[in-house]
């Protein structure tokens, strides 16, 4: 959309993100409030950055679904993976063993595996800095200005590792007045979060102003370690961030950025669905160990171990040259370290037992330069800097008899230019185009080896994997968008960009048994082609945003959890990572949002995907027709009803009822069929199922709000993820999404 009828098109269009062309601020900013005794007649619009720009959502031929503070609230939304269901082709949930690794997918594409030198395929940003590890990734909300989720390939803007998308978490900004708040959130299986922050400018100052802002967040386990005692599945988590902004003229200004987050929550309970036949051998007395009717109990051997720290400091400079050209400048460190136990047998007997250690260390740089005179051209160019380190050690113990430690570091090196610029041909037709060049180095050094017991002090001799290893990758990755505004109300456009996710080293190699398993993982590629519209429509009541899509997938990289036969002729687990192909998907997408009265409005999305692989090499055969795509449902969508009614000197009364649907997913990425042994595996799946939620919000006054709100009110039993080792391990088990929960919730703004 053009900015000189931008007015007329949008009259404050509410962030409804069309499927892919737009965004959507959720029901709960449906309506621009009212004043002065008015009613709420149109739907109110906001600002993203999806372009790297300020613009509103209606405007940016990009796939961005936005959420406020405020719908973030009404939604229930706690943390990212609450995301789940309102955005359309978003599968995101806690990773198998713990509480707060992210696994992320969009529209098919993204990455399960939390090991170090695995990267994601949907990146997280907070607050402009990218981070680069899913370990403490899946960010609890909390003194937030806005969430941004861009779907699709951002490799133009936002580069590598963004092949399926990027999920933006922006923190409120820097005010000059005094203002800040506080809350108090109590629930069942004894939740107990407080939140607050407090900001202004410094003596009253408007050049020097500070924010900080902490969350303390408990809540029991949702189930029990039958063993020792323990909660599983718990949550113990403490955060903190500061801003501080030194406004030194009015052309430029510094901001200062902390971060700090303690995840002491326990491990993640999983489901046991076939006894481990094992058991008997290890313990015949009290073995076989029989699957347990709880979904979140266990008997887990291993200690209730599972912490994450993590935390970061950035400086940004922001420099207006003049009324045309403003500079910005982002230096970012982050550092995080995590120490968990894996029991993947969930029993007291010691037949695979893992103990794990992750660190992480990168520090980035990246300059951007932003040109918008008033006319016909506007844009951002840019250089970006990553500098990473990402190391960690597993220690395995299999059998009580096998004994690995698993260790290494991946240093990665990448810099990369881009540009994204937009030209207006005529008043209703803008060109877009971008193009982003990136290299990087990647050096692996590993070390595999065995041990004699395990106690991991007396090496064996075995040597599994040792190399020092250094790879280069190059990538263009291009982008241009048309967009053509039909009448004030209705923008149609076009859409082809590419994105691409690094390659790398396979930690686990085991390059005795497996040769392969220590050459290098290529580069994944997606080419995305897009079309849409972006509709205001019924003088801005409802908003209609549509769009399909097809992507071309290429080298697709997959963790898969198998074995391998020893030279004793006994299988042993084995954790490939391989590109296994080519795939291709399409989809369609639907977001819309409706003002139905002034009182009523009702908001949500539909979703089709139909994700299939076209080549699926494994050992040497074409297996594409048997496997299916991860985290890829055929159907998805939700719908929100919200019913607001003013109280007149009671203050507004708000209450919504929500329901979010997902067809069939296959959650892991075991090989069906084995072409040459025929061996075959069911992987870890879920059926069709539906969530409902519902809340309602008292705002008292411009100060004191209560809210009372209730997740998964039907107590629906779904599968996230799981492990199927059976074979070679006796492990067949399933993680499960949270049980019903409730909360009540007050709330003071100053």
């Amino acid at each position: 959309m053009k900015r000189k009828n931008l007015s007329r098109a949008i009259h404050g269009v509410l962030a409804m993100s069309m499927l892919a062309g737009a965004g959507t601020a959720m029901a709960q900013d449906g309506a621009t409030p009212a004043q002065d005794g008015q009613k709420t007649t149109t739907l109110e619009g906001i600002k993203v950055t999806a372009r790297k720009r300020e613009e509103t959502l209606q405007e940016v031929p990009v796939a961005v679904t936005a959420f406020t503070a405020d719908s973030l609230d009404k939604l229930n939304v706690k943390d990212l993976a609450d995301l789940d269901g309102q955005v359309p082709n978003l599968t995101i949930y806690a990773a198998r063993g713990s509480s707060s690794t992210l696994t992320a997918y969009i529209r098919g594409v993204g990455q399960s595996d939390p090991l170090w030198g695995v990267d994601p395929g949907v990146g997280i940003y907070m607050d402009d800095v990218y981070i680069a590890r899913p370990q403490g990734a899946l960010l609890d909300v909390f003194d937030v200005d806005r969430i941004e989720v861009l779907r699709g390939p951002q490799g133009t803007l936002y580069g590598k590792n963004t092949i399926g998308g990027a999920i933006k978490y922006i923190s409120k900004g820097l005010r000059s007045d005094f203002n800040g708040y506080g809350s108090v959130t109590l629930g069942n299986y004894g939740q107990r979060d407080i939140k607050a922050a407090v900001g202004g400018g410094f003596g009253g100052s408007e050049y020097l102003r500070g924010r900080i802002s902490v969350a303390d967040l408990h809540r029991d386990g949702f189930g029990e370690n039958l063993v020792t005692g323990a909660q599983v599945s718990d949550k113990k988590i403490r955060a903190i961030r500061a801003n501080l902004g030194a406004y030194v003229t009015d052309s430029f200004d510094l901001q200062f950025s902390f971060d700090h987050v303690d995840d002491s929550s326990g491990v993640r309970g999983a489901q046991m669905f076939r006894a481990n036949p094992f058991d008997a051998l290890l313990t015949p007395t009290t073995g076989p160990f029989l699957p347990l009717d709880s979904r979140y109990d266990v008997r887990n051997g291993m200690p209730n171990v599972n912490d994450t720290t993590l935390g970061g400091a950035s400086v940004t400079a922001n420099f207006r040259m003049n009324d045309d050209w403003t500079f910005k400048y982002v230096l970012a460190k982050r550092e995080s370290d995590t120490e968990t136990n894996i029991d993947f047998d969930t029993t007291p007997d010691k037949i695979a037992d893992v103990k794990a250690y992750y660190s992480d260390e990168q520090v980035t740089h990246e300059f951007q330069a932003n040109y918008d005179a008033g006319g016909r051209s506007r844009g951002v160019i840019g250089i970006y800097k990553f500098d990473g380190e990402a190391g960690g050690q597993v220690l395995n113990n299999f059998f009580n008899l096998s004994f690995g430690d698993t260790q290494g570091t991946v240093y990665t090196n990448s810099i990369a230019a881009y540009a994204d610029w937009t030209f207006d041909v005529s008043d209703k037709f803008s060109i877009d185009a971008g193009l982003r060049w990136t290299s990087e180095d990647k050096n692996a050094v590993v070390r595999n080896i065995g041990y004699t017991d395990g106690t991991f002090t007396k090496p064996s001799g075995v040597v599994a994997a040792g190399f020092d290893k250094t790879i280069n990758f190059k990538n263009l990755s291009p982008k241009i968008s048309l967009d053509y505004q039909v009448t004030p109300d209705i923008m149609v456009y076009g859409l082809a960009s590419r994105g691409f996710k690094s390659g790398g080293y396979n930690i686990r190699a085991q390059a005795t048994a497996v040769p392969r398993s220590a050459e290098p993982f290529q580069d994944e590629q997606v080419d995305s082609y897009e079309v849409g519209t972006k509709m205001g429509l019924l003088d801005q009541r409802l908003f209609l945003n549509l769009s399909a899509f097809h992507n071309t997938y290429k080298d697709i990289q997959l963790s898969i959890f198998t074995e391998y036969t020893t030279p004793q002729n006994t299988k042993a687990f084995f954790g490939d990572f391989t590109n296994a192909g080519e795939g291709t998907v399409n989809g369609l997408e639907v977001e819309y949002q409706w003002l139905a009265t002034d009182n009523f409005n009702i908001s949500g999305n539909l979703a089709w995907l139909d994700a299939k692989f076209d080549t699926y090499m494994f050992k040497n055969v074409n297996i594409a027709d048997q496997q299916e795509f991860t985290n890829a449902p055929d159907f998805s969508g939700a719908l929100n009803a919200e019913y607001r009614v003013d109280l007149g000197g009671g203050g507004s009364l708000s209450a919504r009822v929500g329901y979010t649907y997902q067809s069939r997913v296959v959650a892991t990425t075991e090989v069906v069929k084995d072409p040459v042994t025929l061996a075959t595996v069911e992987p870890i799946t879920q059926d069709g199922y539906g969530l409902v939620g519902a809340g309602i919000i008292w705002k008292a006054n411009d100060a004191w709000t209560v809210s009372l709100q209730g997740s998964n009110l039907a107590d629906k039993a779904y599968r996230t993820t799981g492990y199927n080792l059976y074979s070679a391990l006796g492990v067949h088990t399933g993680f499960y999404g949270p049980p019903r929960q409730y909360s009540l919730t007050v709330k003071y703004d100053f």
